[in-house]
C-alpha cells in the first residue's frame, strides 16, 4: 500500500490530492451542465424548426449603421456588421474606462481632502450618481442635455476649431501622409531606445544611489527621437484636417455623435462614482503610521500620496476596480435606449434581418464574455505584479 502514500501521507488525506480531485469533479459537473443545457436548446430548436447554424453570417447584411469605427456599407456581410458592433462597444468601453478611472481617482482624493467644500462636493457627487439608475442618467444626458444644444448654425465654438451642437462634437483630426509609415518606424526605434535608457539608468541609480531620473530620461529620449524623425522624413507625417461648416453640417475633421457622447458621459459619471469609493477605501486601508512617517521625512502631501499611499493601496483597489471595468463594458449594452449602434443594438437588428435569434444571442454572449475575460486576465496579472513588487 506504499504506492497510495506520498512522503508518508496517505493520498486520501493529502490536501493537494483532495484539491485536485475536487477541481476535477467540479470541472466534470460544469461541463456536464453546459452540455445538457446546449443539448436542450438544440433539441427545442429542432422541434420548432429553428435553424441553429451560423451560415447566415456570410450573407449580405442589408442594413445601415449610423456610425462605425470600421468603414461599413450595407452590402457587407452579417459577420462584418457584428464586428463593427464589437468595435463600437470597445470604442466607448475603453475610452470610458480611462475617463472613469481618472474621475474616480480625483473624486476619491477629494472625498478625503481636508478642504471641507471639496469633500462635501465629492460626497454629494458620489451619493447622487451612484444611486440613480444608469438608464435614467442616459436619458437625462441624451434628451436633457445633448439634444438641447444649439443648432448647427449656432454652434458653440471653442478654441482650436472645436464646435459643439445638437449633432455632436466636431474637432480637428490628424490625417496620415505618405511619410507616416517611415515615421512610425522611427518611433518604434525611439521606444526601444527609451526602454534601454530607462533600464540602464534604473540600474545605475540602484547601484550608485544617485538620482538618475530613469522615467524622465526615457520620455525625453522618445520625444527627441520622434522630433528628429519628424524632421528627417521630409514631408509632415500628419496633417490636421479642420472641420468647416457646409450647407447643412460640418465637413472634415472628426465627429462624435450626441448618442456616443451621452453614452460615454453617462458611463463615466456613473462608474466614476463607484471607483471613487473604491479609491477612498483603498487609501484608508493604508496604516496611518505610513503617512506620518512620510511627513516626518519631509515629503509633501502629493508626494506622500504618489510614492507612499497609492503603491500600498493598489492591491486593495485593483480587484474591485476590475469589477467596475467589467460592469462598465456590460452596461454599454444600454446604448440601445439612445440609438447608439453598439454590439447589442446591431445584434437585435441582425435578429430581425436574418431571423436567427439563438445564434445571434450566442454570439453576443460570447463577445461580452470574451471582453470580460480579457479585462480580468490583464487586471489579475497587474494585481499579481503589484503584490509581487510589494513582497
Amino acid at each position: 500500500m506504499r504506492w497510495l502514500t506520498y512522503r508518508g501521507i496517505p493520498l486520501w488525506r493529502d490536501v493537494r490530492v483532495l484539491r485536485a480531485v475536487a477541481q476535477m469533479i467540479s470541472a466534470v459537473l460544469v461541463v456536464t451542465a453546459v452540455v445538457f443545457f446546449i443539448g436542450n436548446i438544440l433539441s427545442a430548436a429542432d422541434k420548432r424548426g429553428l435553424s441553429m447554424g451560423f451560415d447566415f453570417l456570410g450573407e449580405e447584411a442589408g442594413f445601415p449603421i449610423g456610425e462605425s469605427v470600421l468603414e461599413y456599407h450595407e452590402s457587407d456581410s452579417f459577420r462584418y456588421a457584428f464586428l463593427a458592433g464589437i468595435m463600437n462597444t470597445l470604442k466607448v468601453a475603453l475610452l470610458g474606462i480611462v475617463l472613469a478611472t481618472a474621475v474616480g481617482i480625483v473624486v476619491g482624493l477629494a472625498r478625503l481632502s481636508s478642504n471641507w467644500l471639496a469633500a462635501k462636493i465629492a460626497g454629494a457627487y458620489i451619493e447622487i450618481f451612484r444611486n440613480i439608475p444608469l438608464l435614467v442618467q442616459l436619458f437625462f444626458w441624451y434628451f436633457g442635455v445633448f439634444l438641447l444644444l444649439p443648432r448647427v448654425a449656432e454652434s458653440i465654438r471653442w478654441p482650436g476649431s472645436i464646435y459643439l451642437n445638437n449633432r455632436g462634437l466636431f474637432f480637428p483630426w490628424p490625417e496620415p501622409s505618405s511619410s507616416f509609415a517611415p515615421w512610425l518606424i522611427v518611433i518604434a526605434g525611439g521606444i526601444i531606445l527609451a526602454l534601454a535608457t530607462r533600464v540602464y539608468l534604473a540600474r545605475y541609480q540602484a547601484r550608485t544611489g544617485r538620482a538618475a531620473y530613469p522615467n524622465l530620461a526615457a520620455i525625453a529620449a522618445l520625444i527627441l527621437v520622434a522630433a528628429i524623425g519628424w524632421i528627417a522624413v521630409g514631408q509632415s507625417p500628419l496633417s490636421g484636417e479642420v472641420p468647416v461648416l457646409g450647407e447643412f453640417n460640418f465637413q472634415g475633421g472628426a465627429h462624435l455623435s450626441p448618442e456616443f457622447m451621452a453614452l460615454l458621459v453617462g458611463l463615466v459619471v456613473y462608474t466614476g462614482a463607484f471607483i471613487a469609493e473604491i479609491v477612498r477605501g483603498g487609501i484608508q486601508s493604508v496604516p496611518r503610521g505610513q503617512v506620518e512617517a512620510a511627513k516626518a521625512l519631509g515629503l509633501g502631501e502629493m508626494e506622500t500620496i504618489r510614492s507612499v499611499v497609492f503603491p500600498q493601496a493598489l492591491p486593495v483597489i485593483i480587484p474591485p476596480l476590475i469589477s467596475q471595468y467589467l460592469n462598465l463594458t456590460k452596461n454599454s449594452s444600454l446604448a440601445a435606449a439612445i440609438a447608439y449602434p453598439d454590439l447589442f443594438s446591431i445584434g437585435k437588428i441582425m435578429i430581425n434581418q436574418a431571423g436567427r435569434a439563438v445564434p445571434v444571442f450566442i454570439l453576443i454572449m460570447a463577445a461580452y464574455l470574451s471582453m470580460s475575460l480579457v479585462y480580468a486576465v490583464i487586471g489579475n496579472l497587474y494585481n499579481r505584479h503589484v503584490r509581487f513588487s510589494r513582497s
